[in-house]
């Protein structure tokens, strides 16, 4: 299969499909809306800013040169607003030069990797190329639908809703990474007759770098020691306008009071000017780690040393730090969110909060680290759900079966 994928060719989430069907023989283009360092194998790659991307740098997405500071002095959530104002100004110049690499390169399929905004640029390049070349019409557009494309970006403006409903009309096929946005989509207009899948947004979970951590005590010891054992808790969300750090910081000195052995780590909030302030204004600076933003097997490492992971967030699909998180024997406390419940049963693999609600979120830490069966009952119920529902070759597997009947029915349809 030719492929061309339309994405963030930063993410460790479109580097997982990416590499997958590289490594299974495939000619595999990528047009990146982020400037980036080619991932080896590709057969071509160009750069396609869209909204602000440009002036991004190839590394770690930071801004360059005194910009930098800015960016990180604007509050994530305004960060966002900007972008969904100032990115229709962009597809002009996007949807023109992603044209001209689909005439060029003539895939069998595009896959664009979540709506706002390669699916939107996608979606307008597509029905160009098929109006002016009737050939190009057997290329099939499959559109991956990430965690809060429908609950966060495309109620954001009218014109967001207008081009999110265009995408959706104008493309083949969807991927999502939860049921509910399967459900959801057809509300955004896509035509339920459609081809429609469900996968983890970055593919699924390669378990041979997440997996448990060697556990030589036993449940009895572990409740003998539950309160001397160092207890270390990490929440790997980041900044982002969906995730409640409010919340998550508001509650930290009232679980140190209880359990003076617990220790937070914060990967991808090192440099954050909101974590730094709450994090001296509660004087917890001490137990209270922030991280740079972590390499995957650095993240897997952080996993297996947590007893607790949080994802404490308003808008969520299917994160791939939960499953990562589940697969390494984290026990998981989560927001209270549709999505989030095709995976956790409260009480039983995990807890459910009011991601708005210190209190609920406090004593649903408190709650975890007293009942060390618990976690092992979640740990083993977790592993076994990841292994059935989101091991990285499976779920391949079945993408690369879905692309390729996706292209049998566009050209059946010619």
């Amino acid at each position: 299969m030719r492929l061309l994928y339309i994405a963030d060719g930063r993410s460790p989430i479109a580097l997982n499909w990416i590499d997958y069907f590289i490594h299974s023989g495939h000619e595999v283009h990528l047009a990146s809306t982020f400037p980036c360092q080619p991932p080896p194998g590709l057969a071509s790659m160009v750069v396609i800013p869209v909204a602000l991307s440009e002036i991004y740098t190839q590394s770690e997405g930071r801004v360059l040169g005194h910009r930098r500071l800015i960016h990180r002095m604007v509050p994530v959530g305004l960060r966002t607003r900007v972008r969904q104002v100032v990115a229709p100004l962009s597809f002009p110049r996007a949807v023109s030069a992603l044209q001209g690499l689909i005439e060029r390169i003539r895939p069998d399929l595009i896959h664009a990797m979540r709506i706002p905004y390669e699916g939107m640029i996608a979606s307008m390049a597509m029905k160009r190329v098929s109006d002016r070349d009737g050939n190009l019409r057997k290329t099939a557009l499959l559109i991956s639908v990430w965690g809060n494309d429908f609950t966060l970006h495309a109620k954001s403006t009218p014109i967001m809703s207008y081009y999110t409903r265009q995408a959706l009309q104008n493309c083949d096929a969807l991927q999502t990474d939860c049921q509910r946005d399967q459900h959801l989509s057809i509300t955004w207009g896509f035509d339920d007759t459609k081809p429609r899948i469900v996968l983890p947004g970055g593919g699924g979970v390669q378990m041979d770098i997440f997996y448990p951590a060697n556990d030589e005590l036993d449940t009895d010891e572990k409740q003998l020691q539950a309160d001397s054992m160092p207890v270390t808790i990490i929440n790997p969300r980041g900044f982002r306008a969906y995730v409640r750090n409010d919340t998550f910081f508001r509650v930290i000195p009232f679980v140190i009071d209880k359990f003076p052995n617990v220790h937070f780590v914060c990967p991808g909030m090192r440099g954050e000017k909101q974590a730094q302030l709450w994090a001296s204004e509660m004087e917890i600076g001490d137990r209270v780690e922030l991280l740079p933003p972590q390499t995957r097997q650095q993240m897997a490492e952080l996993f297996r040393r947590s007893q607790i992971s949080l994802s404490i967030t308003t808008h969520d699909g299917t994160p791939n730090t939960l499953l990562e998180a589940m697969a390494c024997g984290c026990f998981p406390i989560a927001g209270d969110i549709e999505s989030l419940r095709e995976w956790i049963r409260h009480g039983e693999n995990g807890l459910l909060v009011d991601p708005g609600d210190p209190t609920a979120l406090a004593e649903a830490i408190l709650s975890a680290i007293s009942q060390p069966k618990l976690q092992k009952q979640a740990r083993e119920r977790n592993l076994e759900l990841v292994k059935e529902r989101a091991e990285y070759r499976k779920c391949m597997h079945t993408a690369e079966e879905f692309y390729a009947q996706l292209i049998s029915n566009k050209l059946d349809m010619l």
